[in-house]
């Protein structure tokens, strides 16, 4: 029986491995000096702000997408927006900016990636409906009546979906840059590699800022309200 469970360990030692490796270098980032070592890489770095200003709702929210937490992060955008028109607020109304940051960045890739990188077992972001890993992003153009609120019916909350009633997603290039780095390292890549492939690989419309926890103070200072998506 050893021998088996030692058989069967190179995987999941592989994937303790890099999330260990991420979490030391997030704590390695905390120094001044190092927090914006990624930035750089931003594609277009001088966007992000400009990004956040054209925030013009009247009712303004950030929700802040640390984990993939099944459907939360993408579920709660549409709930505010269907109760706010059943109270009289019309989507045009309303600014809704999400954050995905630490373990929920990879929702913001390509299914590319997903295939390439093993995305849904570092990050634990499965399928929702199967409960299974994936080698797609589960909330990138889904299939129509895929998902469902009890009590509401199917509803749209695939990103392209939110993102044509004008919710806002933006992802963490800090997030990015560590799990990257430790990526490559156990892929026997080049960092600037992988991260130069996550960056082409964010998906059209949503924009990487310098750091998740940035971006919440940003939509903060925009006047949204603080919610945690989970």
């Amino acid at each position: 029986m050893q021998e088996n469970n030692q058989q069967n360990n190179p995987r999941r030692d592989f994937l303790g491995t890099v999330a260990t490796g991420a979490a030391l270098s997030l704590a390695a980032m905390a120094s001044p000096l190092n927090v914006f070592a990624g930035a750089d890489k931003n594609p277009n770095p001088a966007d992000a702000d400009q990004w956040f200003d054209t925030i013009n709702g009247k009712h303004r929210v950030v929700f802040d997408a640390t984990q993939p937490h099944e459907t939360m992060p993408f579920a709660w955008p549409r709930v505010f927006l269907m109760t706010n028109q059943a109270t009289g607020s019309s989507e045009k109304d309303c600014s809704v900016v999400v954050v995905l940051r630490h373990n929920a960045i990879p929702y913001a890739f390509e299914d590319r990636l997903w295939e390439q990188y093993p995305l849904s077992d570092v990050f634990k972001a499965e399928d929702p409906t199967t409960k299974a890993a994936t080698k797609k992003n589960p909330f990138w153009k889904p299939e129509p009546g895929k998902y469902k609120i009890p009590g509401f019916g199917a509803v749209q909350i695939g990103i392209n979906e939110l993102q044509s009633s004008g919710v806002m997603f933006c992802v963490c290039n800090a997030a990015m840059t560590v799990y990257s780095a430790v990526m490559a390292g156990q892929m026997g890549k080049k960092p600037e590699d992988v991260l130069k492939d996550w960056t082409a690989g964010v998906l059209p419309g949503v924009q990487i800022v310098p750091s998740g926890v940035w971006a919440l103070g940003r939509a903060q200072e925009h006047k949204c309200a603080y919610i945690f998506a989970g």
